[in-house]
């Protein structure tokens, strides 16, 4: 069928307007686009380095059209369609783009139709987190390049899926961990990793965000204009809720992960960085709660997690969701201990400070001694989507700051700490095989992925 933003029969209109209880919307009312997995490897043209680059970008309320708008500024992108279930935000958003680079975007409903166009070379992911992995191997699968959200994923299989996809299909794919092309930020690491403080045994992250109540809220019937099943995706069928839907998703477990997996993801990927590790940690252990508030939220807003290296390094990580202090002046950001001094990372100031007396040692002002050059030639002053255009250039994905397997690494440490604030475990974790070890594991496991709804399935084999 062809590819529309307006649903593809009366039908589809009528169960999407009165659909109160799960599992009224059948999978057989979606608009059937081409499915990318049916799309042979060798899809994806070649890009030469001063063409024009034709983007999509998926989920377009709020991070999506900051990402939009971040492209379009870009000289030699244009931003050719935008997707959305909502299609209640489509005359906003094509208004903002066209005023930017002049052509106004198309739009699409369903993301397979930006994946069928041959005119696109990549593609945003701004949906929310249980979308991430599944739309970046459609995209891999159908030739498509992809920028992708954090945390990159919802559970660690399916992140281990999209690192095979971009491989399998040799696609770029970027992980939206902007610290990553900040110069000050890079500066900073190399501070770290060429022995500033001695040896790094301890990095701590922390996101102090008051959040207010989402309150209560019975199901009820599916806004006008909202395809409900396609926002499902992958998730399991279930009834419309506006504590499930626009941002509140981040606080239910079926499509989110509370703020240590929202805002989380920035600070777990510097700390881990800062210690310089790539692989997995092979304790964890969180604990935690909800307070104050009467919701239907799911997540805590209080959580503290302790992650053990082999070497016994530790990451450790708190949020905490109500009233509180600082620490050392820093609200969202980072802190690293070392063997002869420690660091205080806030954004991209950061100061370090030496021996039993604190005395102040090397900082963000003295950045430019420690400046990393790929930084500079990847990213210019355009950051983070700068560095994602050049490496599509490039043909290069090594040029990327935070390529998929750096960014699938970073998204899993928080995933991690939930699944022991989940099971409430002290948990072993083998590296090698992604999987929970020692007796008493098993809903630990089963936490590392999620049974998948037709047709939104992830393979086994991308």
């Amino acid at each position: 069928m062809s590819c529309e933003h307006t649903p593809s029969s009366r039908r589809e209109f009528l169960i999407q307007s009165t659909q109160t209880a799960a599992g009224m919307m059948a999978a057989g009312a979606l608009v059937s686009c081409t499915t990318p997995a049916a799309v042979p490897a060798t899809r994806g043209r070649i890009i030469g380095a001063n063409e024009r680059l034709n983007m999509a970008v998926i989920g377009i309320r709020s991070r999506g059209m900051q990402l939009a708008r971040g492209f379009a500024e870009i000289p030699g992108v244009r931003i050719k369609t935008l997707v959305d279930v909502d299609e209640n935000l489509f005359a906003d958003r094509v208004r903002q783009i066209e005023e930017m680079q002049g052509v106004a975007p198309g739009t699409q409903i369903d993301l397979r139709c930006a994946f069928d166009d041959e005119d696109i070379d990549a593609v945003v992911v701004a949906t929310p987190d249980h979308w991430h992995a599944l739309a970046t191997i459609w995209a891999c699968q159908a030739g498509k390049h992809v920028y992708v959200e954090k945390p990159c994923c919802h559970n660690l299989w399916e992140g281990r899926r999209m690192v095979e996809a971009a491989r399998k299909y040799n696609r770029v794919v970027a992980v939206g961990f902007q610290n990553r092309s900040i110069a000050n930020v890079r500066a900073a690491m190399k501070f770290l990793h060429e022995g500033g403080l001695g040896e790094v045994y301890m990095a701590r992250g922390v996101c102090f965000k008051p959040r207010d109540s989402i309150g209560r809220h019975a199901d009820g019937p599916v806004p006008a204009g909202v395809h409900y099943d396609r926002w499902l995706g992958p998730a399991p069928n279930r009834a419309f809720n506006r504590n499930h839907f626009h941002y509140e998703w981040h606080w239910n477990w079926t499509y989110g992960s509370g703020d240590i997996g929202n805002q989380g993801p920035h600070q777990f990927d510097i700390a881990r960085w800062g210690l310089n590790k790539h692989d997995h940690p092979m304790y964890v252990t969180s604990t935690g709660g909800y307070f104050k508030w009467d919701s239907d939220q799911e997540t805590p807003n209080t959580q503290t997690a302790t992650l053990e290296y082999a070497d016994g390094k530790q990451l450790m990580f708190e949020v905490r969701g109500l009233y509180t202090n600082d620490e050392d002046g820093i609200r969202i950001g980072n802190l690293f201990f070392g063997t002869e001094g420690w660091m205080h990372l806030n954004g991209s100031t950061w100061k370090t400070y030496f021996g039993r007396k604190n005395e102040p040692g090397p900082s963000s002002e003295q950045a430019g001694e420690y400046a990393d050059p790929m930084n500079l030639a990847g990213a210019g002053g355009g950051g983070h989507f700068a560095n994602f255009i050049y490496a599509l250039r490039s043909g290069n994905r090594e040029d990327l700051s935070a390529g998929i397997e750096s960014g699938f690494t970073s998204s899993a440490l928080p995933l991690l700490a939930n699944i022991a604030y989940r099971t409430r475990q002290h948990l072993t974790f083998d590296s090698s095989k992604e999987r929970f070890a020692r007796r008493g594991a098993d809903e630990a496991n089963t936490l590392l992925s999620r049974t998948y709804r037709r047709p939104y399935v992830i393979p086994n084999n991308v």
